[in-house]
């Protein structure tokens, strides 16, 4: 396994991933370089390393997920740890048993690390609060996904060797979204620029705040000469109404498709952090076309997650 840079290199090293706010850029490119390793290990015969053997690791989910629960369980078995995987619905959860309770009933059966998935925003934090043990957020709420913002910032460096300088246009519902959120704080940190672009009402005004963001409304000025085009599904689970007209007139303004990636550089790619709905937020001819890495993203996944497990509980220096 490829050793992460000394302390002196690189300041001090967070002790979870729960957001980018302690990770300086040299940790994070070191976690980015560290999963070219593990691409290498997942295309091996046997897709196995024993880097984490003797470690348990806790899928603690108390919100539906596929890709996020799916990779980090075959990630952590990839390194060898055992995995207990939890979910609320078939938990005392259901019974109105309290997150702080659920996790100390966990955190006694000498669990390692929890990978915390949570409907509400700030849940993983409290996880770490009580949990004493490293904590990565898996998605709270609509505040942030950080294993999902590396692996489309990882997805983007493989096309163009580094993100200094490249220009990532994320459309859709960024109010509700928390991969939107992650990937304006990581983005910048990594040297690239982040235009966001939703419908007024979608687009909340505070991450205009953020170094290296700006925001629009305008679908095409948000693409003109982005290196990367991402699409997010309109979250309408989380909508209480009044958000947005009908869904037509959105996927005729909003959407991703071959005549607004015109505007893009000429050879700039497509990502959808997924689960899609085609011919909505993306076109289908768009989702599966050349310029796509939404699959390419899934599997970056694995690897960017064994790389993050393998960081927090190994590469301590």
């Amino acid at each position: 396994m490829t050793p992460v840079p000394s302390p002196a290199v690189m300041g001090s090293h967070p002790r979870h991933l729960l957001d980018f706010q302690d990770w300086t850029p040299e940790r994070l490119n070191a976690m980015l370089d560290n999963a070219d390793t593990m691409l290498q290990v997942l295309d091996r015969p046997v897709k196995k390393v024993p880097a984490l053997q003797g470690l348990t690791v806790c899928n603690a989910f108390f919100e539906n997920s596929t890709r996020t629960r799916t990779s980090f369980e075959l990630a952590a078995r990839r390194m060898s740890a055992d995995v207990l995987t939890f979910a609320a619905g078939a938990s005392s959860v259901s019974k109105g048993e309290s997150l702080r309770d659920t996790m100390e009933v966990l955190t006694s059966y000498k669990v390692d690390a929890y990978i915390v998935r949570h409907h509400a925003a700030g849940a993983a934090h409290l996880v770490a609060r009580y949990s004493g043990k490293p904590v990565i957020n898996a998605g709270d709420g609509r505040r942030a996904h950080p294993t999902q913002a590396l692996l489309d910032a990882y997805t983007v460096r493989q096309e163009y060797g580094s993100l200094d300088g490249k220009t990532v246009a994320i459309i859709g519902d960024i109010r509700h979204s928390r991969v939107a959120r992650s990937n304006a704080e990581l983005l910048p940190k990594l040297g690239a620029r982040v235009v966001l672009c939703g419908p007024a009402p979608l687009l909340p005004a505070g991450l205009g705040a953020l170094p290296g963001v700006t925001l629009t409304s305008d679908p095409r000025a948000a693409v003109r000469g982005a290196h990367a085009v991402m699409a997010l599904r309109l979250q309408r689970e989380r909508m209480s109404g009044g958000f947005l007209g009908g869904l037509q007139e959105y996927a005729d303004t909003y959407q991703v498709n071959e005549s607004l990636m015109q505007q893009a550089e000429s050879g700039a790619v497509v990502l959808h952090p997924g689960p899609m709905n085609r011919d909505l937020e993306i076109s289908g001819d768009t989702a599966d076309g050349p310029r796509s890495r939404i699959l390419k993203q899934v599997e970056n996944g694995q690897a960017i997650r064994m790389s993050v497990l393998y960081h927090l509980l190994v590469g301590r220096n």
